[in-house]
């Protein structure tokens, strides 16, 4: 990374380890961050493109916590198995047997498309105290005032997967798109924290394995949302969103709470879909008082 992070401070502080494990015939790369006797321990499933990355700046301002960040098969330092199909089943059973094998009974966070493969996991019957989903994704990508333009990403994958292969991965690596869909997103003002934001997706946005497992978590996202779980999602439900985010409006968001048995809504003003770059310590306050983390004096 080359710009400085504006957390970095904070996550100077944090005990961090690299860890790997087979899931499903292949290795996945995972981060435990905090302390090893937190009185909480929470999963954190990143977005889509991104990595465990992602989620640093959120788990900056939960230093008593214990986060488990793997990458998601395909992304980052977790490789896929070649020739399988990652859609929202293979990805929502991937989570159900790495929480198993590394931290069964852990507090799931799910941030974007991270919130559709959670909330499936969960339906499908993942064991956990509680479910927290940032900038959840409460509806069909193809409807509402942004449908057009999610159907001008869907010609925009379609074309890298059609294009020979070198073509192809050159067009979805391409950095001037990447920073198109970085400027897009990203609301704050402020000149530093858009460089940040800007050079974590240049960074980090094209870390995937392939055109295939790229191409394949898109359709899975933008086929799925998670009102589709919500109603069989049975544990308490966080849903922290954003009133400016362009790809679930608030509006729907509002609504989409009312269909967990158990939920609660925390809204975040001035920021859009990119909470955990621009408001990590808004959404980690929400955190805290969700799974009731008292703050450590020594922090």
């Amino acid at each position: 990374m080359t710009v400085n992070s504006p957390y970095a401070d904070r996550l100077s502080r944090l005990p961090v380890e690299r860890h790997d494990v087979q899931v499903r015939g292949a290795d996945t790369a995972y981060w435990v961050y905090g302390p090893a006797d937190a009185e909480v321990t929470l999963i954190a499933v990143h977005g889509f493109r991104g990595e465990h990355h992602g989620l640093e700046s959120v788990l900056a301002f939960l230093p008593e916590a214990r986060v488990i960040a793997p990458d998601l098969p395909g992304f980052g330092e977790s490789a896929p198995v070649p020739g399988r199909t990652y859609d929202l089943d293979e990805y929502a059973a991937w989570l159900i047997d790495f929480a198993a094998r590394v931290a069964p009974g852990a507090v799931v966070l799910g941030h974007s498309f991270g919130s559709i493969v959670t909330s499936a996991a969960v339906a499908s019957g993942l064991a956990t105290p509680k479910l927290i989903l940032m900038n959840p994704i409460g509806a069909p990508a193809l409807e509402g005032p942004k449908g057009v333009m999610t159907r001008l990403a869907v010609l925009y994958y379609a074309l890298g997967a059609k294009l020979p292969e070198r073509l192809g991965t050159a067009l979805l690596r391409n950095g001037l798109i990447v920073r198109v869909m970085s400027i897009a997103m990203a609301k704050t003002s402020d000149p530093a924290l858009r460089r940040f934001i800007h050079d974590q997706h240049d960074t980090y946005f094209s870390r995937f394995a392939d055109r295939d497992v790229l191409r394949d978590a898109f359709v899975a996202s933008v086929s799925h949302d998670v009102s589709q779980f919500a109603s069989s999602i049975d544990v308490p439900t966080l849903l922290i969103a954003a009133q400016r985010d362009d790809i679930t409006p608030i509006e729907v968001e509002r609504e989409l709470v009312k269909r967990f048995p158990d939920a609660e809504l925390v809204e975040i003003a001035h920021v859009g879909h990119l909470i955990h770059y621009e408001t990590p310590a808004e959404a980690a306050g929400a955190i805290r008082r969700f799974l009731r983390i008292p703050v450590s004096r020594a922090r």
